[in-house]
C-alpha cells in the first residue's frame, strides 16, 4: 500500500535576524470579536475609494466566499458606538454582499492619526504573494485549471518554478510562464502546447531561458499553424533540430514593430517561415 508523504512544516524562527531594534511601546494589545458589519465606517480622510478595480475585487470575494478565506477586518472604535475599518473595507462590502451580517475583527485602540498611520503600515509593508507563489498555493489546494497547467507542462518536459528566478539563471526546460501557458492551452489545445514544449526541450534549445512567455506563445501559434498544414511531429522535431529559436527571439526583438504589436507574433512569423524552409529543404 502506497502512502502519501506529509508536506513539509516550517516553523517560525527568528534565529538569522540580527540588529533588530524594537520600539520601547508596542501599544495596546488589540481584541477580537465579531462585529455588525452596520456598526463600520469608512474615514475617507485616509481610506481609498472604492474604484472600478476595487468593485471587481469585491464581487470575486462575494461569489467566492468561504470564511477560511477572510482575515479579520482591523478596526478602531470612534464615538456613537461604530468602528473605523482600517483594513479590510473590500472584504467587508463582499462579506454583506454575500449575505452576512457580521465580520471577525480586531479591534485596534487608536485617534485617527494613529488609524491613517496604522493604515499606511499595513497596505505599505506588505509582503506580496507573487504569482508562481499563488500558483504553488492553487497546486496545493487541487484547483483544476491550475493543475492542468502544471500536467501540461510536464508532459511537455517542461519544469514549472514556483518562485522567481532571473532567465540567465533558469536551468534549460524551467519557465515561470504559468500564464502564457495557461493561455495557449485554451486556444490551440493541451496536445499542440505539449508538442511545441518538447520541440524545445528535446531538441539542442534546451537552454537556459529557453522557455520565456514569449517564445512559449510563438511556438505554440508555431506549431498549430504547420500542424494545419499537415507537418507531423517528425518534421517538426525534424525542423527545430536545425532551428536556433534563442537566435530567432533575438531577431524579433531588433525588428521594428507596429504600435502595439507584441514581440511574439514576430517570432511565431520567424518560426513559421523557418519551419517551411527546413521542411522543404529536406
Amino acid at each position: 500500500m502506497s502512502t502519501v508523504s506529509p508536506p513539509p512544516l516550517r516553523p517560525i524562527a527568528t534565529d538569522d535576524f540580527a540588529g533588530v531594534t524594537l520600539p520601547a511601546d508596542f501599544g495596546a494589545a488589540p481584541m477580537l470579536d465579531w462585529i455588525d458589519i452596520t456598526r463600520l465606517v469608512v474615514d475617507e480622510s485616509y481610506q481609498r475609494a472604492i474604484g472600478k478595480d476595487g468593485r471587481g475585487n469585491i464581487r470575486r470575494i462575494a461569489e467566492n466566499f468561504r470564511w477560511s478565506r477572510f482575515a479579520p477586518v482591523i478596526v478602531a472604535p470612534i464615538a456613537g458606538g461604530q468602528f473605523a475599518i482600517i483594513d479590510g473595507q473590500h472584504r467587508t462590502t463582499a462579506a454583506q454582499l454575500a449575505g452576512h451580517d457580521r465580520v471577525p475583527c480586531q479591534v485596534i485602540i487608536a485617534d485617527r492619526t494613529e488609524q491613517a498611520a496604522a493604515f499606511a503600515a499595513v497596505n505599505g509593508t506588505v509582503t506580496r504573494i507573487n504569482s508562481l507563489a499563488l500558483f504553488k498555493a492553487a497546486i496545493a489546494a487541487g484547483e483544476p485549471r491550475a493543475t492542468r497547467i502544471l500536467d501540461v507542462a510536464r508532459r511537455g518536459g517542461a519544469k514549472i518554478l514556483f518562485y522567481p528566478k532571473s532567465e540567465l539563471n533558469q536551468e534549460p526546460g524551467e519557465t515561470m510562464a504559468i500564464g502564457a501557458i495557461g493561455r495557449v492551452i485554451d486556444r490551440f489545445g493541451e496536445d499542440t502546447v505539449i508538442l511545441a514544449l518538447r520541440c524545445v526541450v528535446e531538441t539542442p534549445n534546451r537552454v537556459k531561458g529557453g522557455l520565456l512567455a514569449p517564445i512559449i506563445l510563438a511556438m505554440c501559434e508555431a506549431v498549430h499553424l504547420n500542424q494545419v498544414r499537415g507537418y507531423s511531429d517528425a518534421d517538426l522535431f525534424q525542423a527545430f533540430e536545425r532551428i536556433n529559436i534563442i537566435r530567432e527571439y533575438g531577431k524579433a526583438q531588433t525588428t521594428e514593430r507596429q504600435p502595439g504589436e507584441a514581440i511574439w507574433t514576430i517570432l511565431s512569423r520567424r518560426l513559421v517561415a523557418a519551419i517551411a524552409g527546413q521542411v522543404r529543404h529536406d
